[in-house]
């Protein structure tokens, strides 16, 4: 466990953290915390905003000063570092890169992010490759078969925009697929859920 478990912590939020749920800004800083304890420390009052308690769907403002109880986090995870191959292939696979955003081109066959028996997807290698920018977040998900353009913001403010922009249907997701044998029919629209292979 880390040696600052008895201690109290105090935040002060940042302007790109504005706007974020006060849940959701809590998880992101007590890493190792089982999210019912985190959910518990709200309930019961232990972490304060400006000395007042708040619920969980608080929006943070920037200035707000945060009040963390002590609690025990686990040790984190040493995640392995990126292999040479990944580092050129993500590095070579950029399409678009600004201030705010990145465009990858993902290719098959690599996940997004660590689980399901892979503890390093491309959002990891990301952060390791680039310790300076670590506001990196995905803005959205690709399966991991699936290749494709993944955006990645680089600020909390490029997030909550991107999202805004896909919850008011301002992006679409466009995909094609190759197909075996002859197509018949001319164009059609397929809505139907994707099946999963296992």
């Amino acid at each position: 466990m880390h040696d600052d478990a008895s201690k109290v912590r105090r935040l002060t939020v940042s302007e790109d953290d504005s706007g974020q749920r006060l849940d959701n800004f809590l998880f992101r800083h007590l890493k190792g915390v089982p999210k019912g304890h985190g959910d518990r420390l709200l309930r019961t009052g232990q972490v304060r905003i400006n000395s007042r308690r708040c619920k969980p769907g608080y929006r943070l403002q920037a200035g707000d000063e945060l009040r963390l109880p002590p609690v025990r986090q686990s040790e984190p995870v040493l995640l392995e570092q990126p292999r040479d191959w990944q580092r050129t292939a993500f590095a070579a696979a950029i399409l678009y890169e600004d201030a705010h955003l990145l465009v990858l081109d993902k290719p098959a066959g690599i996940a997004v992010h660590g689980g399901s028996g892979q503890s390093l997807g491309v959002i990891e290698a990301l952060r390791m490759m680039r310790p300076e920018q670590p506001g990196l977040e995905l803005v959205h998900r690709l399966d991991r078969e699936t290749s494709g353009c993944l955006v990645i913001a680089k600020k909390r403010s490029a997030l909550r925009a991107l999202h805004a922009a896909i919850r008011e249907g301002q992006m679409e997701n466009r995909y094609l697929a190759l197909l075996a044998g002859r197509w018949e029919g001319g164009e059609q629209g397929v809505d139907v859920a994707l099946e999963k292979n296992q």
